[in-house]
């Protein structure tokens, strides 16, 4: 980095974030400031683009085709490292700040997103399975693009909130904030965000995770309790 370069200096509200039982979401508010070097021109036309995404995952997606009335799985295609949350905060709509190209080369929006196929794949059927995922998690509210979202204040300081819903995944999460002029990414800076569980929640999903078997006796166990205890209240009654 030259001393001519503008220096990005973000933060973020939390860089962690508890899950309990009554979690129903949370607000999660970056900010920061640009640093610009003596003689900067286009400061009134810098651009300012977060995108938080995270954990990556493997993926299965299917197609459920109508056969005889009856909708069974037919076509699916595997992604080695698919975002199980993905949200782009802009101070404008993306199209309007990059082109296509320095889009997909930074994933600047839901139609930019690089999804790593496990196999060989038809680009064509690579872009329908694509298109399904991310359109299976705008409707989960779990991928979503912000236009206009990120607040610019005399050109320095800037601050832009993203709605995390309560089926956010756990895991590690980044969040990177691009600082772009005339079309160009001037500067970018990573902070890190954990979102985790706590108390029963955290102890179940350890469970399921690093004990199948024991997690899938406990989960018998319970059902057969509920299932007996709702027959002997249904007897009284």
């Amino acid at each position: 980095m030259t001393g001519n370069t503008p220096i990005l200096v973000p933060d973020v509200s939390q860089d962690k974030i508890s899950i309990k039982g009554d979690f129903n979401g949370a607000q999660l508010l970056l900010f920061g400031a640009i640093t610009y070097p003596p003689g900067t021109r286009n400061r009134e036309q810098a651009d300012i683009v977060v995108v938080l995404k995270g954990p990556t995952e493997s993926i299965v997606v299917r197609e459920k085709q109508q056969v005889a009335g009856i909708w069974i799985n037919a076509a699916s295609s595997e992604f080695r490292s698919a975002p199980g949350y993905y949200a782009v905060a802009s101070s404008r709509p993306v199209e309007e700040i990059v082109d296509d190209k320095t889009a997909d080369i930074y994933e600047l929006g839901l139609n930019h997103l690089q999804l790593s196929p496990a196999g060989a794949i038809d680009s064509q059927e690579l872009t329908r399975f694509t298109d399904g995922l991310v359109d299976l998690n705008s409707r989960s509210r779990l991928y979503k693009n912000l236009p206009n979202s990120v607040e610019i204040t005399d050109s320095v300081l800037y601050q832009a909130r993203i709605n995390l819903p309560a089926s956010v995944p756990v895991g590690e999460y980044s969040a990177e904030t691009f600082l772009i002029i005339d079309g160009r990414v001037e500067a970018a800076e990573i902070k890190d965000i954990t979102i985790e569980k706590i108390g029963m929640g955290r102890f179940i999903t350890n469970l399921s995770q690093e004990n199948g078997f024991v997690y899938g006796l406990l989960a018998v166990l319970i059902s057969i309790i509920f299932g007996w205890g709702a027959g002997y209240l249904f007897r009284k009654i």
